[in-house]
């Protein structure tokens, strides 16, 4: 996206010189981080499972229409949204209207209500599938509340129709690209909250289980 704008010859433009110096941050720290982070996590053992799985899968009942995976993702994804959607039209207002933002405190409660959001539209999802016998709960339950990231990105396109006057190739390009990139980042953000809700769930549902 940076390119674009040097195209442009604009002066918001990040410099080669600071562009240079992230790259060297990324590949001289994070990359090893990574790595180092990696050898630490094999070392450890792995986490103990309340019961054992078996090696030959269950065959999985047909499922009603209400619990197929696109239908499930679609809705569980609508509450998160609605939990941040006031907030969300203050942030973008301030990012491409150049409003001031000083609602920080309300950020942060904003913030809480959409983890306990996405944990628990996860987790009551999850425990519909379950009741339904399909085990498949891994990734649905990381989609379902990431699905919000979706909705994100719909309602940036109708904020660029219905609030900002945007007509330069470039311009558009760039807040797309910027949207795409920030929808990414809360999808990553509300799958990873939504899966490991529904990996406790299941452990703790299952622990409880007296196996003789």
């Amino acid at each position: 996206l940076n390119l674009f704008i040097w195209g442009q010859k604009s002066s918001g433009a990040v410099p080669f010189s600071t562009m240079f110096a992230l790259v060297v941050l990324w590949f001289g720290i994070s990359v090893p981080l990574v790595f180092l982070g990696s050898y630490f996590g094999f070392r450890r053992d792995p986490m103990p499972l309340p019961v054992r799985t078996n090696q030959i899968p269950r065959q999985i009942p047909a499922q009603p229409w209400f619990i197929k995976p696109a239908f499930t993702c679609l809705i569980g994804g609508i509450l998160p949204f609605g939990s941040i959607f006031t907030e969300l039209f203050f942030i973008m207002s301030s990012i491409w209207q150049h409003q001031f933002y000083y609602l920080f405190g309300f950020l942060a409660l904003v913030l809480c209500i959409l983890i306990v959001t996405c944990a628990e539209i996860s987790i009551t999802l999850t425990y519909f599938q379950l009741t339904s016998e399909d085990y498949r709960w891994w990734w649905r339950s990381f989609l379902t509340s990431g699905s919000s990231a979706l909705y994100v990105f719909l309602y940036a396109v109708l904020y660029f129709n219905t609030r900002l006057n945007i007509e330069k190739t470039v311009s558009v390009m760039l807040y797309f690209g910027y949207m795409g990139l920030l929808s990414l980042v809360f999808f990553l953000l509300t799958g990873a909250v939504g899966a490991f809700a529904s990996f406790n769930f299941v452990k703790v549902i299952y622990g409880s289980i007296k196996i003789d």
